[in-house]
């Protein structure tokens, strides 16, 4: 199996560069009649990243900001309240230490794992008591594991068929086939399953002989299983083996009888005794 180091991820962004948009953002001046906006920063985040929820067309005359874990706002979701004037935050119930509300009313998360996935809600309350609600969400998704291969059969004979599959214990994951090293697009004799997992090529050519690999994908990661060589066998091998790389496999020499297999000079003969030698 190829190993996790080797795994590429997408998805992390280091907490400095969140608190550096936020910074950015706290002196800029917001669009007037604009409806406030939350967009998630990154919205498909790889377990253990930092997520910030930034805050667009902030209203004027803000006193206070309330967080919510949910897509609309209940006491029981609340993450923590935050007053403009004194730079105090309360935590609520739904509080887990890993949130900040910053000044510009964003919220940045720390460490996320997948049960953060979801819907959030700020309010943000004005001094007038009025609020203004928006809602954002962001997904949380595992690094892929390598995934493996497993033929029907791994020698095959020209104008026959073979099923590959690709083996993954992860979900919410996409495949991909790989032929020598090459993306393996579909074609008449090759087709894929509907989720993409099952190759079958169906007449297989010698032009299909080679390495064959699957890659396993998220929305964050990557990762690809270990070579498998298919290889065929060809009625005259020693033409064809050449031409493939050695990838041509002769088949087995199978005789009936010994007298058949005499008959191909295979099996030495014994001398011929005659009474004349005595």
């Amino acid at each position: 199996m190829a190993p996790r180091t080797a795994t590429s991820h997408r998805g992390f962004v280091p907490w400095q560069g969140l608190l550096l948009t936020v910074s950015l953002l706290t002196f800029w001046s917001p669009l007037h009649n604009a409806q406030m906006t939350i967009k998630s920063v990154p919205f498909d985040a790889v377990e253990g990243a930092d997520v910030l929820l930034l805050v667009h067309n902030l209203p004027e005359n803000i006193i206070g900001y309330r967080w919510y874990k949910r897509e609309k706002v209940d006491s029981n979701s609340h993450i923590a309240a935050y007053l403009v004037s004194t730079n105090v935050t309360r935590p609520g119930p739904a509080y887990s230490h890993r949130e900040t509300i910053y000044p510009n009313g964003s919220l940045l998360i720390q460490k996320v794992t997948q049960q953060d996935t979801g819907f959030y809600t700020l309010q943000a309350i004005k001094s007038t008591l009025q609020n203004e609600e928006a809602s954002g969400q962001f997904h949380v998704h595992q690094l892929v594991s390598p995934p493996s291969i497993s033929a029907s059969n791994m020698t095959v004979a020209e104008n026959g068929s073979v099923v590959l599959t690709c083996l993954s214990d992860d979900t919410g994951i996409s495949f991909k086939w790989i032929f020598e090293n090459r993306s393996l697009q579909p074609s008449e004799r090759m087709n894929l399953s509907q989720d993409g997992s099952i190759l079958t090529i169906d007449p297989v050519k010698r032009e299909d002989v080679g390495e064959y690999q699957c890659e396993a994908s998220n929305p964050v990661s990557s990762s690809r299983s270990d070579p498998l060589r298919l290889a065929m066998i060809c009625p005259a091998c020693s033409m064809t083996s050449e031409s493939t790389g050695n990838l041509c496999q002769p088949p087995a020499p199978i005789f009936a009888t010994v007298s058949q297999a005499r008959s191909t000079s295979l099996i030495p003969r014994k001398p011929f005794l005659s009474m004349r030698n005595y």
